[in-house]
């Protein structure tokens, strides 16, 4: 016996669900799309956060042993020399600049709300001081992203000291005191950074600043 049965021809869809159709379409489309892009900027994420812990990756920072003049940031970059925790008084390699513009530091363990008391050896508190402050104290300060400014003057410069405190005011991370083991009379450091010169520049001061402070060059540019 044959069969009645023949194949049911396709319902054809109305001209709202044709549309729907369409936009469903899209919309996976576009989704697809997102999906993508959010992987790929969640694997660059991993790679510039994997890279700071593996010199040989190309986000890593510059591990050469010559400083060398960068063209995208004011001042000479010198090679990271790390930033090793060291005690009050213990012996280190010497730096690789003076002012050090990074390595080893001492270190006070502070509290959540970033309270200083009277014993503290390093970060040093913001502002300008009198008395010189060694290295290994104020490469804390570049740690989190500081700028110091330093002057040299055997014979007195009164009024250059002036010009140096009233830059103060141009960041919240700034440190100005004195610095004897340097030749140049002025001196603006951050973290791998040091730019020298013997005259007064706020031009050249500013955009140091500007360029550096709490830069994410710094490894703990987000600390107060």
């Amino acid at each position: 016996m044959v069969s009645d049965n023949k194949p049911k021809k396709a319902k054809r869809l109305t001209a709202t669900q044709a549309r729907a159709a369409r936009r469903s379409r899209r919309a996976t489309k576009k989704n697809w799309w997102k999906s993508i892009g959010f992987g790929l900027i969640i694997l660059v994420a991993l790679a510039f956060i994997v890279s700071l812990f593996l010199p040989g990756l190309p986000f890593a920072q510059n591990t050469s042993t010559t400083a060398t003049n960068d063209g995208d940031a004011p001042g000479t970059r010198y090679p990271s020399q790390g930033r090793d925790h060291i005690e009050e008084g213990e012996s280190h390699p010497p730096y690789n600049s003076y002012p050090a513009t990074s390595g080893w530091h001492y270190s006070t363990n502070m509290g959540a709300t970033y309270d200083y008391d009277g014993d503290l050896l390093a970060p040093a508190l913001w502002g300008v001081y009198e008395e010189e402050l060694s290295d290994e104290i104020l490469v804390h300060n570049l740690e989190h992203g500081g700028i110091r400014i330093h002057y040299n003057c055997p014979e007195g410069c009164a009024n250059l000291v002036e010009q140096l405190k009233g830059m103060t005011k141009l960041g919240r991370k700034i440190i100005v005191s004195p610095y004897s083991l340097m030749e140049n009379r002025i001196a603006l450091v951050a973290w791998n950074y040091l730019d020298v010169f013997d005259d007064f520049d706020e031009m050249r001061i500013r955009e140091f600043i500007a360029a550096h402070e709490s830069s994410p060059n710094a490894p703990e540019w987000q600390v107060p």
